[in-house]
């Protein structure tokens, strides 16, 4: 039987998130397993992790902001932008503790970002970590991403640590190496952690699987509007749609999703469409029905 597990978890150092999720495989055998944002291996910090039917919210959690706190080093440069990468660019240019103050408000708000070349995004449709890897030069295409904000925590030269918060799809690699080309040097990350995902923190890991009470816990802080229908409409949600009047109370507030439940219990996830109807996005346990 799929089970329907919203996990958050904790990635330890040195490990691959994929290599990760193998005790939540192990314990979810037989269903399906994902991830919502990927830690690079040298980092560690929180991941969200969907299981069976819940994997359908991906989207929900993949978009959130996140927090990290990063330590860097200038005076050289890696390839991969990290611990593991070979030195490529070297500099004599250590800088003073004033001078990053004054920089790193800089980097508040909208801009574009050039990712690493050691990433897995797609450029001309394969990764690009696998092309650089064959010695293939790559050029990366910037993104537009948005830092909320950023401070220095401790500065121990040539060391930096700098706390930070930013939107989906911002790399922290990119943007200490962007930090150190700003100061007229070069950088690369020797440590990562990320604190925070959208509402989730260390406060939130579950066991794993994640009970379901874990896991409504979870949900209802990304999809907060409750609503309750009659057992006896249980079987009509096999159908995968529901149409608003002898089902659900039409005089419910308009949001856009619903946490569904029936007898006070976790039922599933539904999805108000445009032409007023509702759309089943992914229910706990589909063999009840």
């Amino acid at each position: 039987m799929s089970v329907f597990s919203v996990i958050v978890t904790r990635k330890e150092r040195d490990v691959t998130s994929f290599s990760s999720l193998s005790p939540i495989k192990k314990a979810c055998r037989g269903s399906k397993v994902g991830h919502c944002g990927t830690l690079d291996r040298f980092a560690c910090g929180l991941m969200c992790v969907l299981t069976g039917e819940a994997t359908r919210l991906n989207p929900l959690f993949s978009g959130f902001d996140k927090s990290y706190r990063a330590r860097m080093v200038f005076g050289s440069e890696t390839d991969t932008l990290d611990p593991e990468g070979q030195v490529i660019r070297t500099s004599d240019v250590i800088p003073s503790v004033e001078d990053i103050r004054e920089v790193l408000p800089s980097f508040l708000g909208e801009q574009d970002q050039t990712p690493p070349v050691y990433s897995a995004i797609h450029v001309g449709g394969r990764r690009a970590y696998a092309q650089a890897r064959k010695g293939v030069d790559v050029e990366m295409p910037s993104r537009r991403i948005r830092i909320d904000s950023i401070s220095m925590l401790d500065y121990d030269p040539p060391y930096l640590v700098f706390d930070v918060s930013v939107s989906k799809g911002t790399y922290i690699r990119s943007l200490a190496r962007d930090i150190a080309y700003r100061l007229g040097s070069v950088a690369h990350l020797v440590d990562l952690e990320r604190y925070r995902i959208g509402p989730f923190t260390y406060g939130d890991v579950t066991g794993i699987p994640a009970s379901l009470e874990e896991s409504e816990r979870n949900l209802a802080k990304v999809i907060p509007a409750v609503v309750d229908f009659d057992r006896r409409m249980l079987g009509r949600l096999a159908d995968g749609y529901m149409s608003p009047r002898g089902i659900l109370s039409i005089d419910m507030p308009q949001e856009v999703r619903y946490r569904l439940h029936c007898d006070g219990r976790l039922v599933g996830v539904v999805e108000r469409r445009d032409d007023g109807r509702w759309s089943i996005v992914a229910l706990v346990n589909r063999e009840d029905l």
